[in-house]
């Protein structure tokens, strides 16, 4: 992930915050992904505390299976965080 490697060139040490508060998120998103609110057709967003990024994922009910849509930097073109690749 291109930020992971941007904010360990940032300063020393950044890189492993940005990891652990993303891991975190993602553990909350397993354990409760209902938790965070669709806000467009079936995706679901949840945003870090510390990093200006959502996670945008969407749950399918059938399979029981959460998948990650986008990584998402809150300073882009909001309209692309929904697009499935």
């Amino acid at each position: 992930m291109e930020a992971f490697v941007w904010y360990g060139e940032q300063r020393e040490g950044l890189e492993s915050l940005f990891k652990l508060e993303f891991d975190a998120k993602l553990d909350l998103i397993c354990k409760n992904p209902y938790h965070y609110k669709t806000s467009y057709k079936k995706f679901r967003e949840a945003f870090t505390d510390k990093f200006p990024f959502a996670i945008v994922y969407t749950i399918d009910e059938r399979v029981k299976e959460i998948t990650v849509i986008a990584i998402f930097h809150t300073s882009r073109n909001p309209k692309k965080k929904f697009r499935k690749t």
